[in-house]
């Protein structure tokens, strides 16, 4: 009895150094920040900017610790919830994510769709924030991501069946990491590189990042969705943010790219596709939003129906 409460016990505590430590809420908060440095970094060199120090972001995450935290007068509790059950989320899928590189064949059937559930929270929480806060130009960038959600999700979800197609029917995290390794990366493949494309594109999205950060707009509405976050709240929605930048590109490699999963590979790889997105970032001018939809439901959903139709044929 009492080794079965000790076993019992050290699960409980692994789970817990799981979510608490690694994979989970610091390290994917640390690599986070780090990768916004690198975002910022990069954004400088295109600019003939030196840029921020490495340690900028984790400065800029205390300093707003330490401020007053402004609740605007009519506001809802949802205003200040909202922020934690977006950091929650992004959690989540850090862990989720980083167990299935370490112990593929330890995850659970179904993670990937649990995955794609949990990627619409984040969205979803700063949307309930704005609209909570009553103020008029968060309620235009809360609109404005409502409409974003609906215009990339269908074409992310078609890029993520042809994975499953071209994975046999697989829906573990881990065991598409396991075809990939002995099989091949999905993005040598034809109807793997259309996917893969529009998996990118609708990560930018995600991220809010370039052209498509109409919800937050600083020179249109002031930062919009966020524009009456300050303190706690808004360093919970930037420290969100950075995880999914670290998250957001380690699920591309995991589903198209996991031919090799060794330390320096993923580090290489990870490197490669966060400096493509600030790249695309850096270099593109901000869309409307009615640009966007047609975008995401004309050429991009377009390309991964025909990305969809080769991985039924095999190719």
């Amino acid at each position: 009895m009492v080794k079965g409460r000790f076993t019992a016990a050290e699960k409980e505590m692994k789970l817990l150094f799981n979510y608490i430590i690694f994979p989970g809420f610091l390290f994917s908060a640390v690599i986070g920040l780090i990768s916004g440095w690198v975002d910022r970094k990069v954004t400088a060199r295109v600019q003939w900017r030196v840029g921020p120090p490495w340690y900028q972001n984790f400065i800029d995450i205390i300093k707003l610790l330490g401020k007053e935290i402004i609740v605007p007068q009519g506001s809802k509790i949802t205003f200040l919830l909202s922020p934690l059950f977006g950091l929650l989320s992004a959690v989540l899928v850090a862990t989720i994510l980083g167990n299935a590189f370490i112990s593929p064949l330890e995850g659970f059937i179904g993670d990937i769709i649990v995955v794609l559930y949990l990627l619409v929270i984040p969205a979803i929480s700063i949307i309930i924030g704005a609209f909570s806060s009553r103020n008029c130009l968060a309620s235009v960038g809360a609109s404005r991501e409502m409409k974003l959600i609906l215009a990339y999700e269908l074409p992310f979800i078609l890029a993520i069946i042809v994975v499953l197609i071209k994975s046999a029917g697989a829906l573990q995290i881990g065991s598409i990491i396991n075809y990939q390794i002995n099989f091949g990366s999905h993005l040598s493949s034809p109807s793997g590189a259309l996917a893969f494309i529009v998996a990118m594109l609708c990560i930018q999205a995600k991220l809010d990042f370039v052209p498509f950060d109409m919800s937050e707009a600083e020179q249109e509405i002031m930062g919009g969705t966020l524009i009456e976050y300050s303190g706690l709240p808004l360093a919970i929605f930037k420290l969100t943010k950075a995880i999914l930048l670290y998250t957001l590109p380690l699920l591309l490699i995991s589903l198209f790219w996991a031919n090799e999963i060794g330390v320096w590979a993923l580090i290489g790889k990870y490197i490669l596709l966060l400096v493509i997105i600030v790249l695309v970032k850096n270099t593109n001018p901000r869309m409307r939003i009615d640009q966007t939809i047609k975008f995401f439901w004309g050429p991009v959903t377009v390309v991964v129906t025909i990305a969809l139709i080769l991985a039924l044929f095999g190719l």
